[in-house]
């Protein structure tokens, strides 16, 4: 009985943790360009009480054996980049990325973090930053004498003059992709960080060799579905409390056998 509790002890344990990923999922319902996570469970070691295959007599082997679980537990966390919905706003530095890759950030350590979020700002020097105020990279400066700013859907960034009818192409956005974007380290600040696992970054044109398009005077939105967390939330509460009534049943066997025996 007292093993009993244990295993379902586990399940309570990977059942919170399920829960709080679930939570983070809800709370970034609003968070441009958040992508969702998912936990990930495992089953633990098993105690073999009977090798599968091992001999029942002289002539019989055992064909399944018997082997006691020991309980779960939530091994990892994965984020889904599947596509958030596109959120027209109008606004000439708002830019959404559709199709895979993402904004190189440079951090205040001289390393690039990497982000769906494309809502930038010009800074006091003409750079555009991050609302946290970080340098877009490569970096594109906007003259004083620049009127409105133009996007393609290629990266190529063109500003018009004030004085005239002029465009000046003012840079080129890039996006990196990478060959396992679910191995990317979450930083808080809508940031990512590259790590082995994600693989070498690749800086690509958009719209070249597997990178998504700009979309310019629009927002990708959380790819978080509150139906979906709902569903699961539920789902994760009703096995929370399964494995509660399990302590709850190896509590009361036990009772019953200190009471009687």
């Amino acid at each position: 009985m007292d093993a009993a509790m244990w295993v379902a002890k586990t399940g309570l344990d990977a059942q919170q943790t399920r829960m709080n990923v679930l939570s983070n999922n809800l709370a970034n319902v609003n968070t441009v360009g958040f992508k969702r996570d998912r936990a990930i469970f495992e089953d633990l070691l098993y105690q073999k009480v009977q090798q599968p295959g091992g001999q029942t007599s002289a002539n019989t082997t055992s064909p399944t054996g018997l082997m006691m679980g020991t309980g779960t537990r939530v091994v990892a966390t994965e984020k889904i980049h599947a596509q958030g919905n596109m959120i027209t706003t109008q606004n000439a530095l708002d830019l959404a990325v559709s199709g895979e890759g993402f904004f190189q950030v440079l951090q205040p350590d001289g390393t690039n973090a990497y982000t769906r979020d494309g809502a930038f700002k010009v800074s006091a020097t003409g750079q555009v930053v991050t609302s946290k105020g970080g340098l877009l990279q490569p970096p594109i400066t906007v003259p004083p004498t620049v009127s409105s700013i133009t996007v393609g859907a290629d990266g190529t960034v063109t500003g018009k003059s004030i004085t005239g009818p002029d465009q000046t192409t003012l840079g080129n956005i890039q996006l990196a992709r990478f060959v396992n974007p679910a191995g990317l380290e979450a930083m808080g600040q809508n940031l990512l960080r590259a790590t082995s696992s994600s693989g070498p970054v690749q800086q690509l044109k958009p719209g070249t060799n597997g990178a998504g398009v700009l979309v310019q005077g629009a927002l990708e939105a959380s790819n978080v579905n509150v139906v979906e967390e709902m569903v699961n939330m539920i789902e994760t509460q009703r096995a929370y409390e399964v494995n509660s009534k399990a302590i709850s049943a190896s509590d009361q066997m036990l009772k019953y056998i200190n009471n009687n025996m």
